[in-house]
């Protein structure tokens, strides 16, 4: 048997065993139905043919009869002579066409004889015809007209009511035939039902047994796999569908453990970048002359800004290391940032403004710690200390869309455009020219971004030669 094709197959075989009786009781019952109909109008269209002369046929041929008759001098002013002819050949085709109609030879046998009696009829009216217009043949005719014409055409009248009798007859015995065949059919279809239900119950519950115990295997396994145990495999000897959907929770578990092992591999690489950038943030360099120049300041007496240094190299060492959490909060984020740059003015104050303009709307995103400060730090050394005269570095945040936008800007000499060009291959994660000092601090912050959010984003770094330098990074709005 093909795998996968034993659950199918019973659920085809139930639905055919539910289903297919009753289409063929149904469509039996609709051809009943389309029997009865169609006899029912055949009958009911013969009656109408036939009546129509039974209610006045009698009295027009009586009536125009007696108008040649009694008025042979003028008849012909008073009744069209071809009329009583055409009211014989009307009636004559119409029970003509009754009788090729039928298959009951009854009802051919009255047909006959109603033929029988109007070809008569045709014959006494012409022996009328040709004695009306003799002088002295008005008592004659008058008497053929009461013994013949009005005897004949009671006589056809009296036909066509027998045959209209046995017409109505039939249609009664078709209404009793079509109440039997209804009273036998809701019989057979009562049976049938019950058949149809009794082996639709056995099939449906060997159907569930079949479902409910390997589903309940597959929960089993995955309770096991919410646990964090990702070796458990479903076991099955069928060949139905749920055999392939077990085999598809093994193949699921499988590359859940293969993805969790990966995702360890990638913390671990990534603990490895946040561990050489908090060392680059730590470095001696920095730490010496913080502490020179609050040592310097402390000499000159100027307690209240040894006090804002202090604080600031404490609130910059606390939002660095932020309990080992690997990511903060944007507000978090900015408030290392200014403390960073609030350290460095008091060392840069003739040569560094700076702003940040952070909107409230962003404060609670997450974001991946010192993201922003390695950019920061580029757009001090790389741009504002190699300005002549005053620079300003500013940081902006806000919300587009779905993501959260920042904009890190100095307007610092710029970058060469050859050295740019180099930066953003290396950033897009193409061939470049490795040199040293230039985008190692954006090329780790690019990859803690798409390792923690994705391939769909980064940063991106644009400059003008001699006018400043921009980086814009991309991160989603997630609280």
């Amino acid at each position: 048997m093909k795998k996968g094709s034993k659950l199918k197959t019973n659920l085809y075989r139930l639905i055919l065993i539910c289903i297919v009786p009753m289409i063929v009781i149904v469509f039996f019952l609709l051809i009943l139905m389309a029997r009865f109909v169609q006899s029912y109008d055949s009958i009911v269209d013969d009656i109408t043919k036939a009546n129509a002369y039974n209610i006045s046929f009698k009295e027009k041929m009586d009536y125009t009869v007696y108008t040649i008759v009694a008025n042979s001098d003028r008849a012909g002013e008073l009744v069209e002579p071809s009329r009583p002819y055409e009211m014989i050949k009307g009636a004559r085709q119409s029970f003509i066409d009754l009788k090729n109609k039928t298959t009951d030879p009854g009802q051919k046998g009255q047909l006959e004889r109603i033929l029988k009696s109007i070809d008569t009829l045709e014959e006494r009216v012409k022996e009328i015809e040709d004695d009306s217009t003799v002088t002295g043949s008005y008592d004659k005719n008058m008497e053929r007209l009461d013994n013949n014409i009005r005897i004949i055409t009671g006589l056809i009248q009296d036909q066509i009511q027998e045959y209209i009798a046995t017409q109505t007859n039939n249609l009664d015995a078709l209404r009793v035939g079509i109440k039997d065949n209804i009273i036998t059919s809701i019989g057979v279809f009562v049976v049938a039902l019950i058949i149809v239900v009794s082996v639709a119950v056995l099939l449906s519950w060997n159907i569930v047994r079949e479902i409910v115990m390997p589903v309940k295997e597959l929960c089993d396994m995955a309770s096991s796999i919410g646990t964090g145990d990702f070796k458990v495999r479903a076991q099955s000897e069928t060949t139905d569908e749920l055999a392939m959907l077990g085999e598809s929770f093994n193949d699921m578990a499988g590359q859940i453990d293969t993805l969790v092992e990966d995702v360890r591999i990638e913390q671990g690489k990534l603990r490895a970048i946040e561990l050489q950038l908090l060392q680059e943030q730590i470095n001696p360099h920095f730490l010496y002359n913080t502490l020179d120049t609050i040592t310097w300041l402390s000499e000159m007496g100027e307690n209240e800004q040894v006090i804002m240094m202090v604080n600031a190299l404490s609130e910059f060492f606390r939002t660095g290391l932020s309990n080992g959490k690997d990511i903060v909060t944007v507000e978090e984020e900015g408030r290392h940032i200014e403390s960073y740059l609030k350290i460095q003015q008091f060392r840069y104050q003739d040569r560094m403004d700076y702003v940040i303009d952070i909107e409230n709307e962003v404060a609670e995103c997450k974001i991946p710690k010192l993201t922003l400060q390695p950019l920061v730090e580029n757009a001090l050394y790389h741009g504002i200390k190699n300005k002549r005269g005053r620079g300003l570095i500013e940081v902006r945040g806000y919300r587009q869309s779905d993501n959260v936008v920042f904009i890190v800007k100095d307007d610092g000499p710029g970058i060469d455009p050859a050295v740019l060009l180099n930066v953003q291959k290396m950033l897009a994660g193409e061939e470049y020219e490795r040199v040293k000092d230039h985008g190692f601090g954006l090329n780790n912050v690019l990859q803690r971004i798409q390792l923690t959010f994705g391939q769909d984003y980064g940063i991106e770094i644009n400059s003008i030669f001699g006018k400043g330098t921009e980086i814009k990074v991309l991160i989603p709005y997630t609280k």
